[in-house]
């Protein structure tokens, strides 16, 4: 266990660094250049002046020269200070990265809770009223946008029926609540954002839970243990659910970086100062070592999921540890 964990340790950072590479020269060869952006704002600057910023910027050095020096910076954990106000990079993802981590982990045990339930629920009864409304919603949780559904959300929960806040993580004066007050401020302003971005993630989970668990129950070994007399409940979750769960791990795994790039949509929708929306002002200021350490952060994450997804089906599934001890 301890040898296969050391090996996706190591095996992580080529890839990382491959990301970062694939990543620095599509930003760079993009239109658009902070030089040029600032030129928008001051169209009276000199020539002297854009080549003296750009100068300032290092963007006057070839690309692979630029790429080497904030991979130098990296290594030493230091992301470079941002074009837009001059602060470290490190200090302005350390303030955001809380909100889209807590988004991301709340949306993601949201989609888990929910959806393996109605999945199971609806293979065992198929062909029922409420397996045919399951593949309805899973059919428009695929089909619709989710900003759209984001938007009309924020229209009727929020400005008609005035229930829920649409923007914000929580409401004005809130540091002056008692605790169980700011707590309550904070949770009404995450269930819109978080319930939107569980959206596409709940129909598609529920409905490969319905298929994965409509295939076990199939099986021999299932037959076998009602044949033994077992419980029916013991039948459906120690050795029905268990075995139907690991497909479902490894969606899980591939769903974790589809949260965090809707991230960018659903923080710019809900105005929730997260890593989205920085992302998406520093991608319009053309801020590139701010761009860059969100991906680097966003690929790190995104990297130790997919990992922690391969650890849980390692525990789950007895066959790949035998493989493993022989």
């Amino acid at each position: 266990m301890l040898f296969y964990i050391l090996r996706r340790f190591f095996l992580m950072i080529p890839i990382l660094f491959g990301i970062t590479l694939i990543c620095f020269v599509v930003i760079n060869l993009a239109p658009g250049s902070p030089a040029s952006f600032t030129e928008e704002l001051l169209p009276k600057a000199s020539p002297e002046a854009m080549e003296a910023l750009k100068k300032l910027y290092g963007l006057d050095k070839p690309l692979h020269e630029r790429y080497l020096n904030w991979l130098k910076m990296v290594i030493t954990l230091d992301l470079g200070k941002s074009f837009v106000d001059g602060r470290p990079v490190k200090e302005k993802i350390k303030e955001r990265l809380p909100i889209t981590v807590t988004l991301n982990l709340l949306s993601l045990l949201f989609i888990l809770v929910v959806s393996i339930p109605i999945g199971v629920f609806s293979a065992l009864k198929p062909g029922s009223l409420f397996d045919r409304a399951l593949t309805v919603f899973v059919f428009t949780g695929f089909s619709v946008p989710t900003f759209w559904i984001a938007l009309l959300a924020m229209i009727v929960f929020g400005v008609n029926l005035g229930w829920l806040p649409i923007s914000g993580i929580q409401s004005v004066g809130a540091e002056t609540m008692p605790f169980y007050e700011r707590l309550l401020d904070w949770a009404k302003h995450l269930i819109l954002p978080v319930t939107i971005m569980s959206f596409a993630g709940l129909a598609g989970m529920s409905r490969y839970t319905r298929s994965s668990m409509l295939e076990v129950l199939r099986q021999d070994f299932i037959r076998t243990a009602r044949a033994k007399g077992l419980p029916e409940r013991v039948v459906l979750i120690r050795h029905a659910l268990r075995n139907a769960l690991l497909p479902v791990v490894t969606l899980l795994g591939l769903a974790i970086p589809g949260l965090i790039g809707g991230s960018v949509i659903f923080e710019s929708i809900f105005s929730i100062p997260g890593m989205g929306q920085l992302f998406y002002s520093s991608a319009m200021a053309r801020d590139y070592p701010t761009i860059m350490g969100i991906l680097l952060i966003g690929a790190l994450l995104t990297l130790i999921g997919n990992l922690l997804a391969d650890l849980a089906y390692f525990v789950i599934d007895p066959r790949i540890r035998v493989k493993r001890d022989v």
